[in-house]
C-alpha cells in the first residue's frame, strides 16, 4: 500500500528527529485524548517543540494552531513543517532557524 504525502512528510521527520537523538512522541487527537495536538512533541537538547506535520498545501486547523501558539506562549517552539520546508528541521533542532 501507498502511503499518503502527509506519512511521507511524517516518515522523513521522524528519520531526522531519530538521526538528531532527540525525543518525540506522536500523540493521538481523538477519543479520549486532545483533539488538535501538533504530530509530534519533541524534548530536544532541553528545549521543547510541537511540530505540525502537513503535505501538499495543506493548513493547520484552527485548533492545531491554537495548540501550536499555546505552546510558543508557555516558552516551547512550535513550527508547520511540509515537503516544501523539511530541509529546515534540521536547522530548527541546531537552533540556527
Amino acid at each position: 500500500m501507498a502511503m499518503t504525502p502527509e506519512a511521507l512528510v511524517k516518515k522523513q521527520i521522524k528519520a531526522i528527529l531519530k538521526n538528531n537523538n532527540a525525543y518525540y512522541a506522536m500523540p493521538i487527537g481523538m477519543g479520549m485524548g486532545n483533539s488538535g495536538v501538533p504530530d509530534f512533541l519533541v524534548c530536544h537538547k532541553g528545549r521543547f517543540i510541537g511540530i505540525e506535520a502537513k503535505a501538499k498545501g495543506g493548513k493547520p486547523t484552527a485548533l492545531q494552531l491554537k495548540h501550536l501558539q499555546d505552546i510558543k506562549d508557555a516558552g516551547g517552539e512550535a513550527h508547520v513543517i511540509n515537503e516544501d520546508n523539511l530541509h529546515t528541521l534540521q536547522g530548527i533542532l541546531d537552533g540556527t532557524n
